[in-house]
This record gives structure tokens, C-alpha cells and sequence, in this order.
């Protein structure tokens, strides 16, 4: 609805910020592969995309744009087999690797004094006192004390948080993704594209196109559909045929951890020591910064940055 919209727009641009404020000081662009060249959601059917170019219309922080002139933004989509009614344009829209983006954080947290990093050391349960405050986290090498722990295990947090009495309200939603290698004479997208009516994501990556696609409601299975992937290769092939080479793309399918509302779950979980910050759907690395800093200041004792109505359990 309206109003969880309005909530996620501003998480989206807090997190923006925060990002922003992080990258000033860790100068990482280099190596996530950061690139800002703005978002162009692409309509195929008129009548859709003038109800959205009226929504917008005198918005400074989006633009409206003809089929001509999506085109003059991104040359790429010359090559698209349909006539496009139209897009909506975003300038300053991010893109990088989540991936080396983690890597790169993993780094320089191991650089700081006291800190201790258990990488593929999986968690199995919480270490509660007498009182049933939580004081740490079981694992398969032991137990980790501490004087807070956040849970942020996307759908996994259900079952460690089960047995403390927490239901949470996480569904997952299978998504895939295609990435496609690009070579000379490859003509890829520079804007981040978004196919409206396929639901299709198009990011360059570096040297590699990132294609995003589909939701599937099949439970907890994340193995590959090869119908599902034929079908997202069609529509590569026929939007962006000559962006990347599709042969060498490597698939994958996961499981994105949603909540009813579309908003993710923050704070105080109801058991003393233990906080939440789960139920980010597709959009994990788009809000992590907001939520990681809001998460933050809660365990501190600090109020929250921003007003936690309607993302909280």
C-alpha cells in the first residue's frame, strides 16, 4: 500500500546516504565494481507507462522519457525487438558487486582489534542466562558469548528463532538470476535497466552482465528450473540481444527472505539480548546500510534514525 511504499522510499534513501557516507570513507569503488549510472525502468503498454509518467510528472528526483529518448540514454535498447511505450529515469542509481562488497567489508572488520570472524561455522541455537536474556550464539565449534547478538540469517532466522518463542513472518520467494560475460563487440547496457512488465533487472557488473528475474512461490526448493531459465533467456535474447554473451552465462536460483508487508523486521525481537534485522526480500544490499545502522543505534541505546513504524515485529 501507499504508506509501506512511503516507508521503503525512505529507508531506500537512507540507506543511499549511508552508503554514500561509507564510501567517502572507505574509498571501496574500485573493487565492488561502483558504478552510478542512474535507473531506467522501461513500459511496453502505453496505457501503463502515462499513468506512471503522470505520477511523476514535476518530480525533480524523476524524469519521464519517449521511447527516442530512452534510447538516447541507453543505445542498447536499439537493439530490442519491441517498441517501447516509454520509461521512467532516475538519475544517481547505484550498482555493484554485493559479493565483493562483503568481501571487502569481511577485510577490514578482521583489521580491527577485538574483532573475531567464523566464517562457514554454522549457528545452531542461543546461549540464554538464568533470567532468558540471550547471551551468545551456539555454533558447531562452540559457543560465542556476547552482549548482543542480531539475528540476520534471512529465512534460517525462522528456525533459530523458533525456539525462543519468536514466530517470525518470513515466506521466501525463488528468484533467478543469469550472469553473462562481456566481450569485445558486446554492446551491454550502462543504465541500470528494469524490464516493467517482464520483471526483468538488467545491471552491468564490471565485465559481466547481471540479469535478475522471476518469483516463484515453491517453498524452500532452490534448484534450477531449466523451463524457467530457457524462459528468461528468450526474453534476454530478445531485449538485449547483442549485451552479452548469453551462451557463458552462469545460472543461479535463490531463496529471498519476504514478509507479508514487503517491509523488512527491525529492533527488539521480544527476548531480552536478542535484535532483528530480517525480511529484506530482493532488496538485502539496497536497504543493508539503512538497516545496519538502525539496528546499531538500537543496541547502543540510541533512538532510531529513522521512525520504525511498520518495521517492527
Amino acid at each position: 500500500n501507499r504508506l509501506t511504499t512511503e516507508r521503503l522510499l525512505a529507508l531506500g534513501a537512507y540507506s543511499q546516504a549511508s552508503f554514500a557516507r561509507l564510501q567517502a570513507q572507505a574509498q571501496l569503488g574500485d573493487r565492488i565494481a561502483l558504478r552510478s549510472p542512474g535507473k531506467l525502468v522501461v513500459y511496453r503498454k502505453p496505457a501503463e507507462f502515462v499513468r506512471v509518467a503522470a505520477r511523476v510528472k514535476g518530480s525533480a528526483a524523476e524524469q519521464a522519457l519517449s521511447h527516442d529518448d530512452c534510447v538516447a540514454l541507453e543505445p542498447a535498447l536499439a537493439d530490442t525487438e519491441a517498441t517501447l511505450a516509454g520509461g521512467i529515469f532516475t538519475p544517481g542509481e547505484a550498482v555493484a558487486d554485493c559479493h565483493a562488497f562483503c568481501r571487502e567489508l569481511f577485510a577490514r572488520l578482521r583489521a580491527h582489534r577485538g574483532f573475531r570472524g567464523h566464517l562457514a561455522e554454522p549457528a545452531l541455537g542461543f546461549v540464554r542466562d538464568a533470567q532468558g536474556v540471550v547471551r551468545g550464539v551456539r555454533t558447531a565449534q562452540g559457543e560465542v558469548s556476547a552482549d548482543a547478538v542480531v539475528l540476520a540469517a534471512g529465512l534460517h532466522s525462522r528456525q533459530l528463532a523458533a525456539p525462543l518463542g519468536i514466530a517470525l513472518p518470513l515466506y521466501p520467494l525463488k528468484g533467478y538470476s543469469l550472469t553473462a560475460p562481456i566481450a569485445a563487440g558486446h554492446r551491454p547496457p550502462e543504465v541500470s535497466v528494469t524490464d516493467f512488465e517482464k520483471k526483468i533487472l538488467y545491471a552491468r557488473i564490471g565485465d559481466e552482465l547481471r540479469i535478475a528475474a522471476m518469483v516463484d512461490l515453491v517453498g524452500d526448493d532452490t534448484a534450477l528450473d531449466a523451463r524457467r531459465l530457457a524462459s528468461l533467456q528468450r526474453s534476454v535474447r530478445a531485449t538485449f540481444p547483442h549485451a552479452a554473451d548469453y551462451d557463458r552465462a552462469t545460472p543461479w536460483a535463490g531463496l529471498r527472505p519476504a514478509t507479508p508487508s514487503g517491509a523488512p523486521i527491525l529492533g527488539a525481537s521480544g527476548v531480552p539480548g536478542l535484535w532483528l534485522n530480517v525480511g529484506h526480500g530482493a532488496l538485502g544490499f539496497t536497504f543493508s546500510f539503512a538497516t545496519a545502522n538502525i539496528v546499531a543505534e538500537l543496541v547502543s541505546g540510541h533512538a532510531s534514525p529513522l521512525p520504525l513504524e511498520g518495521l517492527t515485529l
